[in-house]
């Protein structure tokens, strides 16, 4: 069989915890199976004398584990240095446990199989010829003491069948490798857990289920419908021109755009020998705009304080005949909010990919003319009536240069900038300043941002929504790239394109 491939890292040993019931033997198996890694189930350590114990209905103490612990320690220990890949299980129901298992073992990656009481007890009942008797599922919850955030772990839920459980958990790996996490994690990740559910829930609210994050004097909030950020403030001041939780989204405001930003001409294109049609989303110009994740019920994945993440599937459909498994992150720290949207292709062959995402800036101001706006790009793309490119321009001495910090005035503005200029660390500060120029926000184009869309407003359907934000959209490619091919995107089978921007809030009133 075809073996997945889910991180560069080598070695790399994934330890699967959980209490009886959780399914570990068989997500671990299978995990094994599908990255071609060696398993061990930790069954197998146990003496003669601890399975006769627990056949008998009596739990095992901690001296009873010990030489359990350090037989599942040893096996560890050779397969690093062997520089085999592998999955091995162990129940693990304490933190002392998991530290004797991990410590000095920094190539171990946490997995922890979490199920409801009920859902476990079930699945013993079920449960024959194993020497575990179903009665001593009350002992193991008592000892458990379940993974905490400074353990880094990838908690899945067990209502899952096994196969999407090792999708997810496979998945996920890709991810934290893509974004260049140890499997121990870092600093920066101390706080997150990552959780895999079952499915969406939903709300009263007409964007779903909503996600309040908090970090010192900041506050954002996610929505579940398409993975959007609704809003995001500064000791209660708003930095987004977003919408309320009983609203439903217009404008595009916060939405994530992919698997392409902006618009394909006509829905048509070609890609890998197929001439393909998009439904055409935008009637009035002939246009598929913005995407097929935007109205999408996205899945919690992971959530705590100051962070949420989401998940969505785009399944092979007319137009875009490609499997992708998408991931937004979001997360508010010491120099603002950070957004980050890993894209990973789970299908057979390659799929054509661009990204994007659409927050509405303000700085407190009741139009947009007095704003000063600085965009540090070089070119502007002129469009047709469509909205689709014909050539780029320098912006040099035209009313598009702002390049140097100036009010926007009464310039209608649904522009992209190409030739951008970054500092240091490799970032594009687009800012919007207030006018007395003493506090505003900056939105940074990070790691997967090729060009910058700029949009004062002036087309939206709700006048008196016009001009009340500027629209700054970073995007991973220009409009019309699945068909001119300019920074478009080819996503291998088993590859994930990384894509970062996020908000800097300044000064003060």
């Amino acid at each position: 069989m075809a073996h997945e491939a889910a991180t560069g890292e080598s070695p790399r040993l994934v330890l699967v915890v959980g209490v009886a019931g959780s399914g570990k033997s068989t997500v671990g198996r299978l995990l094994a199976e599908r990255l071609g890694w060696v398993y061990r189930d930790g069954d197998e350590f146990h003496s003669e004398v601890g399975r006769a114990k627990m056949a008998a209905g009596h739990a095992l103490t901690d001296s009873d584990r010990e030489p359990w612990l350090e037989a599942i320690g040893a096996w560890m220990d050779r397969a690093i240095a062997a520089h085999r890949q592998a999955v091995v299980t162990c129940s693990a129901l304490k933190r002392d446990y998991r530290d004797r298992l991990r410590t000095g073992r920094p190539e171990v990656l946490l997995v922890y199989l979490h199920g409801s009481r009920e859902l476990l007890g079930s699945r013993l009942a079920e449960r024959h010829g194993h020497f575990f008797p179903a009665d001593l599922l009350e002992s193991q919850l008592s000892d458990l003491q379940e993974p905490e955030a400074d353990e880094h772990p990838l908690v899945v839920e067990t209502d899952l069948p096994p196969e999407a459980i090792v999708t997810a958990v496979i998945s996920l790996m890709r991810r934290e490798s893509a974004s260049g996490k140890s499997p121990a994690g870092s600093a920066t990740e101390q706080a997150a857990h990552t959780v895999v559910h079952g499915g969406p829930s939903t709300s009263g609210s007409p964007t779903g289920a909503q996600w309040q994050l908090t970090h010192g004097e900041q506050s954002a909030v996610v929505v579940q419908l398409g993975g959007a950020l609704r809003d995001y403030a500064v000791n209660g001041e708003p930095l987004l021109d977003g919408f309320s939780a009983g609203t439903a989204i217009t404008g595009a405001r916060g939405q994530l755009l992919a698997p392409w930003p902006n618009r394909v001409g006509g829905g048509r294109y070609r890609f890998g020998g197929q001439d393909l049609q998009l439904p055409l989303t935008e009637q009035e110009k002939n246009n598929a705009i913005h995407g097929l994740v935007r109205w999408n019920l996205w899945n919690l994945v992971a959530r705590t304080t100051d962070a949420v993440r989401l998940g969505t599937t785009i399944c092979p459909q007319p137009g875009y005949p490609f499997l992708l498994d998408v991931c937004v992150e979001y997360r508010l720290g010491s120099e603002g909010l950070e957004a980050a949207v890993f894209a990973t292709n789970s299908g057979i062959q390659p799929a054509p990919y661009g990204v994007g995402q659409h927050p509405y800036l303000t700085v407190g101001t009741d139009l947009v003319d007095t704003a000063l706006l600085t965009v540090p790009a070089r070119y502007l793309l002129r469009t047709d009536d469509q909205g689709l490119p014909i050539r780029q321009e320098p912006v040099d001495g035209t009313p598009y240069d702002f390049r140097n910090a100036r009010p926007i005035g009464e310039l209608r503005l649904d522009t992209a900038f190409t030739g951008l200029d970054r500092d240091p660390v490799g970032r594009t500060l687009v800012r919007l300043a207030h006018p007395c120029g003493l506090r505003g926000v900056d939105l940074w184009l990070g790691e997967g941002t090729r060009c910058v869309q700029v949009y004062t407003g002036d087309t939206l359907t709700e006048p008196g929504r016009r001009r009340r934000g500027v629209a700054v959209e970073a995007m991973s490619c220009p409009p019309d790239a699945f068909r001119s091919g300019t920074d478009l995107i080819v996503l291998e089978a088993g590859a994930t394109h990384v894509f970062r921007w996020g908000l800097s809030p300044w000064g003060s009133s």
